[in-house]
């Protein structure tokens, strides 16, 4: 494993599941055990896109636990020419079967609109995506799958009975809260997700005294280090101006003066 997925593999293990116990679904949130011993340099991960890496993590874990046995992942169900969903992992722990769903998140608290459930103020960066919307796909199209008639004679194929699969999900996320509130209570969500803060593109003169560093997508998962080379304001500011004229909200990693590193979405709205 390259130091660069090593720094995400590590930035993945320290995030804590979204919510603990029944407070958001029925669903029980597995937490995969740390195999130091399984994280090497022949270890290969290959998916270049976020949640799919995410995955490969996932099952990477679980492959190198002694209770697991594992049957199969990114199973797509078809009908026809058409894939109908895709189950993302199906294994036994311990002898009882089980299918698992994975999520990997970036939430940021909204403040602009107004909510009457403390769970729909999370929204993606670019406000494309929310944990509502997230939840309810999960609970309402991915957990049901498994139930769906095109999905028995891939179960069949594996000898699975689904009156004995157990569902369970690894929902892990990023929570960042605004700049002048970051005492927001997150409950029911789990307040160790709390990862950094966001501000208004508008705003960001505030931080002309600081150095920055833009990563890339995939490692919007590492936890913010001094390894890297800084930008300083003006040059930082170009590639957020790019983004933002896009209307996408760039992930930064802020460096101040007496060293204090903070992880920072620069938001277009």
């Amino acid at each position: 494993m390259d130091l660069r997925t090593k720094l995400r593999y590590q930035g993945y293990l320290s995030t804590p599941a979204l919510w603990e116990g029944n407070t958001v679904s029925q669903f029980k949130q597995i937490e995969p055990t740390v195999n130091t011993e399984a994280i090497d340099d022949s270890v290969v991960f290959k998916n270049q896109r976020l949640g799919k890496l995410v995955e490969e993590f996932v099952f990477h874990q679980l492959k190198n636990q002694d209770a697991v046995s594992w049957i199969c992942d990114n199973l797509q169900i078809q009908e026809g020419k058409r894939t109908v969903g895709e189950i993302d992992a199906l294994y036994y722990y311990e002898e009882s079967p089980v299918h698992l769903e994975v999520a990997y998140k970036f939430y940021l608290f909204d403040t602009i609109e107004n909510y009457n459930d403390p769970l729909a103020h999370w929204i993606g960066p670019n406000r494309k995506d929310s944990l509502f919307y997230k939840l309810g796909k999960l609970h309402n199209k991915q957990l049901p799958l498994l139930h769906n008639k095109l999905t028995k004679p891939y179960l069949e194929s594996y000898n699975l009975d689904i009156k004995s699969i157990k569902q369970e999900l690894c929902f892990k996320a990023q929570l960042f809260l605004p700049y002048q509130n970051k005492s927001i209570n997150v409950s029911p969500l789990n307040n160790d997700c709390v990862s950094g803060f966001y501000i208004s593109y508008h705003k960001i003169q505030e931080f002309s005294t600081f150095n920055f560093y833009v990563p890339t997508k995939l490692d919007w998962l590492v936890t913010p280090n001094n390894n890297v080379e800084w930008l300083n304001y003006s040059s930082a500011l170009e590639i957020i101006e790019m983004n933002i004229n896009n209307k996408r909200s760039p992930l930064v990693w802020i460096k101040k003066k007496n060293n204090e590193l903070s992880k920072c979405f620069i938001v277009f709205w």
